[in-house]
């Protein structure tokens, strides 16, 4: 059971991608495969339609229905639309989609957490003109309590200045009045400016939300799919793009090489492997490593501007609500009044009866009302939530980030067979060029080396001319041509036919009259 759906698991990779149909197997195989990829996008065009946008389930239903079917057609008839759909989901890993990534998480935070600020600042000033108002009409309280208190006096006065025989009748009418225009427009239109400002910068960052939220998911689907065409067409067209890896067909065409005693390229020396990375390979090398730094050092950036964020929104919710704990805990001013009034009665200047009157016209002052007092919101759990999510999507990418440039070229080697083997060929062809270029260098074959070469053999030789037998002189030039045709075998056959050749030919003739 294993083993025949592992034939037909592979059966489907090699027909989606070779596109062959050669039998009705084979088709109604790549039928069900564009079905069940076309069935997997359509869910997220439908959750997204339904959560995103709020579209009824009809309209969705009919929308993702629509584009199920001629995504089924597309991914049934084109190659191509097959690499873009697959690149697509292996493209959720590459760096375009960290960018993406990072810039949902950054839109997320600014939008839920400034407009978290921006309430909470708004509920602050609207406490502060409430205070206001509200200590307006305290402020009569006090008031009424020394009106009280005048009256009470002045009724204490009457009794003292009723006589019996000559009564004085006299009324005191005291009335508080707190009126100020100004003071009532200036609170007025700082209600109204408040007001304006806090709905302005609401629609504002309401409508940037609804925008993002709306349009995001859908430019980044077109970018996306953008920079995956152009991939593909920079893999068919440019023989150079990302031509740097050493693939099995690679390896194929170069035992091909071999076998038709060709020149051939395996086994790479060291400073090649530096160069050229065996695909698929596990152990990550030095050139991924730094691409996984690289990688993840613009996630750590943003990481630590949402924290800023969160905490300048976190910071203003703790004052705020520091601020509101200790006002509520104060309690009220208290104003001790006490008036008393001592009467003494007397006769002829002698005292026969004495009274006190006493009355308390205490109050108390509050510093904040209460019900003034703001109440600001923490919503966490709007921003941490999505963006830790986010973080752990870009963990896995970041991990992931150095393999999934070698599956992508893997993918699109399935797909393009024929732009894959010239890019084989194009590669092979560079490292015989670089190779045939650093042994020569590495020999010292230029001609410039080997005329320096020869002029100091033919000074030595001269030299041992002085000797007075002339076989030693003879002996010194044979050793010299010998040393110029052990230079002349070292090279390789395409810089020693022509180069070392005439130099060695020349040298035959100058040392000819010696010998």
């Amino acid at each position: 059971m294993k083993q025949s759906l592992a034939n037909v698991g592979c059966l489907a990779v090699d027909v989606f991608t070779t596109g062959q149909r050669d039998g009705a197997r084979r088709t109604l195989i790549l039928l069900l495969t564009c079905s069940v990829s076309s069935l997997l996008l359509s869910g997220l065009l439908l959750l997204y339609l339904l959560y995103t946008l709020d579209y009824e389930t009809t309209v969705a239903g009919g929308i993702t229905g629509g584009f199920g079917t001629l995504l089924t057609v597309a991914l049934f008839s084109s190659k191509r639309v097959r690499c873009l759909g697959t690149l697509f989901v292996i493209s959720i890993f590459m760096k375009k989609s960290r960018n993406l990534l990072l810039t949902a998480g950054t839109s997320l935070v600014v939008l839920r957490n400034i407009r978290n600020t921006l309430d909470n600042l708004a509920g602050l000033l609207r406490s502060m003109i409430c205070n206001l108002k509200a200590k307006k009409s305290a402020i009569a309280a006090p008031f009424s309590n020394y009106v009280k208190m005048l009256k009470w006096i002045g009724h204490m006065l009457k009794g003292i200045t009723d006589l019996g025989v000559v009564k004085f009748d006299s009324q005191l009418k005291v009335s508080p009045r707190l009126e100020s225009e100004k003071f009532r427009e200036k609170l007025v239109e700082a209600e109204l400016r408040l007001n304006e400002t806090v709905k302005y910068a609401q629609s504002l960052v309401r409508t940037v939300s609804s925008v993002t939220d709306r349009m995001f998911p859908a430019v980044s689907f077109l970018v996306l799919m953008l920079f995956i065409a152009l991939h593909i067409k920079r893999y068919c067209g440019d023989l150079r793009y990302e031509n740097r890896f050493i693939s099995g067909r690679f390896v194929r065409f170069d035992e091909r090489q071999k076998a038709e005693a060709k020149p051939h390229v395996l086994p790479l020396t060291p400073e090649e492997r530096k160069l050229y990375t065996a695909i698929p390979s596990a152990r990550p090398t030095s050139r991924e490593s730094r691409a996984v730094m690289k990688f993840g050092v613009s996630v750590v950036v943003h990481f630590v501007a949402w924290v800023i964020f969160i905490t300048v929104d976190a910071l203003l919710y703790c004052c705020v609500d520091i601020v509101t704990t200790k006002l509520s805990e104060l309690e009220p001013f208290h104003v001790p009044l006490l008036m008393s009034i001592k009467g003494i009665a007397t006769l002829i200047g002698i005292p026969f009866s004495e009274e006190n009157h006493r009355k308390d016209f205490s109050y108390s002052v509050t510093l904040f009302e209460k019900e003034c007092l703001p109440k600001p919101k923490l919503l966490l759990h709007n921003s941490i939530v999505p963006l830790a999510v986010i973080l752990l999507v870009l963990l896995a990418m970041t991990l992931a980030a150095a393999k999934m440039s070698q599956l992508r070229l893997l993918v699109c080697e399935r797909f393009f067979s024929d732009a894959a083997e010239a890019r084989v060929e194009h590669l092979h062809a560079r490292i015989l060029r670089k190779r045939s270029k650093g042994r020569r260098e590495g020999n010292g074959c230029s001609i410039t080396s080997l005329i320096v070469k020869t002029q100091s053999l033919l000074i030595e030789s001269n030299r041992a001319g002085r000797v007075p037998h002339h076989r030693v002189h003879c002996q010194r030039a044979e050793e010299a041509v010998r040393q110029l045709e052990d230079e002349r075998a070292s090279c390789d056959s395409h810089a020693a036919t022509d180069p070392c050749g005439n130099l060695i030919s020349s040298h035959y003739v100058s040392t000819g009259p010696v010998a």
